[in-house]
């Protein structure tokens, strides 16, 4: 759930294990639950539900569980009541770092992040000390593995999907639209009836620049604290503005 779509963060989100696919199904079935207590439980109505329906199918969510999900959010089987919550911070080096989170207990939450950030070489700022940084862009990233998608096919799909711009990416295809969630759900839609499917769909905070660390070890301490972010339940995303060494 980290960053800025790269091709690096995107090739270990594919290489996910069984236990960081449970935790991606939990975190995602939180957002759906949600989602159905504010808009209903039918996606043709509730634009929102449909959107993490299709962030859900994109991680690989079994359909199964996403009824599941939507039938016991609708029929109030989950108690719990969960706030959404910003945090921002710097992790080593002065990386910007910003955590949405989803959390029955922001107490806990603050801790926890509080602690991954000290214990990085990091530390947990005020709202609004690096949201500066980044800008709202929907990214959809497409899976070109096999490079069945030519560039001139890729254009003219996405031109007339409404979307503002595509990159080819090494094995994948990042395309750009609206953060408006309406105007991005329609380019989403749009390009799903083209028979496109999808890494990932999502409104995300795209940097405007990046910061590098050349030092191993602060490397090191910077991956430590995105693992350590991921692993935590109640972090939906993690956006950040370092600049990844490339995978040898």
């Amino acid at each position: 759930m980290s960053g800025h779509s790269k091709w690096n963060n995107i090739k270990r989100k594919k290489e996910k294990t069984d236990a960081q696919k449970a935790k991606v199904f939990t975190k995602i079935g939180r957002e759906i639950s949600v989602a159905v207590r504010e808009g209903g439980p039918d996606p043709a109505n509730n634009g929102k539900l449909r959107d993490l329906i299709a962030k859900a199918k994109a991680s690989n969510v079994p359909n199964d569980n996403i009824d599941r999900i939507i039938k016991k959010a609708a029929g109030e089987g989950d108690k719990n009541t969960y706030m959404d919550m910003v945090y921002e911070g710097y992790g080593p080096c002065g990386v910007a770092v910003i955590v949405e989170a989803l959390t029955d207990n922001k107490n806990r939450t603050a801790g926890d992040l509080r602690h991954y950030f000290d214990k990085c070489g990091g530390n947990l700022g005020q709202t609004g000390c690096v949201s500066y940084l980044f800008s709202e862009k929907g990214i959809i990233v497409i899976d070109n593995e096999d490079e069945k998608y030519t560039e001139d096919q890729l254009m003219e799909d996405c031109m007339d999907a409404g979307a503002e711009d595509f990159e080819i990416n090494g094995e994948v295809v990042e395309v750009t639209a609206s953060s408006d969630p309406n105007e991005f759900r329609a380019v989403r839609e749009a390009l799903e009836a083209k028979g496109y499917s999808f890494v990932e769909a999502d409104i995300q905070k795209v940097p405007s620049t990046y910061t590098k660390i050349d030092d191993v070890e602060m490397q090191e301490k910077m991956q430590k604290l995105l693992d350590m972010l991921d692993d935590n339940v109640d972090v939906q995303n993690v956006f950040h503005n370092w600049e990844e060494p490339e995978e040898e």
